[in-house]
């Protein structure tokens, strides 16, 4: 089992190659190749590597699929006995990733 833990969009994603993942709007094209390398950790079979905060010599490589929006969210605030009521929604843009590989010391390591 091949999995890492990386840092993107100010989140901590638990990811593994061949899956897709959303994240916080990333400024690159569809189809563009690109890297994390803000890795936490990684588990290759049984050896774990555990970074400091990160790995220096682990890479994530990642294909952008498509830009999207996610669901939309109703913010509804309301003032009890004054007539005040504020309906306001909101949606996040988003980027779908795809994970192609872990790259560990220059050699690429897949499912």
């Amino acid at each position: 089992m091949l999995y890492a833990i990386i840092e993107a969009s100010g989140k901590q994603l638990w990811i593994e190659p061949g899956f897709f993942y959303d994240l916080n709007r990333i400024e690159a094209n569809p189809g563009d190749s690109i890297f994390f390398e803000r890795v936490l950790l990684v588990k290759n079979n049984e050896e774990i590597l555990v970074g400091n905060p990160c790995l220096s010599r682990v890479k994530v490589e990642a294909t952008v699929l498509r830009h999207l929006r996610a669901k939309k969210v109703l913010v509804y605030k309301m003032k009890p006995k004054k007539g005040t009521r504020l309906k306001q929604g909101h949606r996040q843009d988003l980027t779908r990733i795809m994970i192609n590989s872990i790259h560990i010391d220059n050699k690429v390591v897949t499912k």
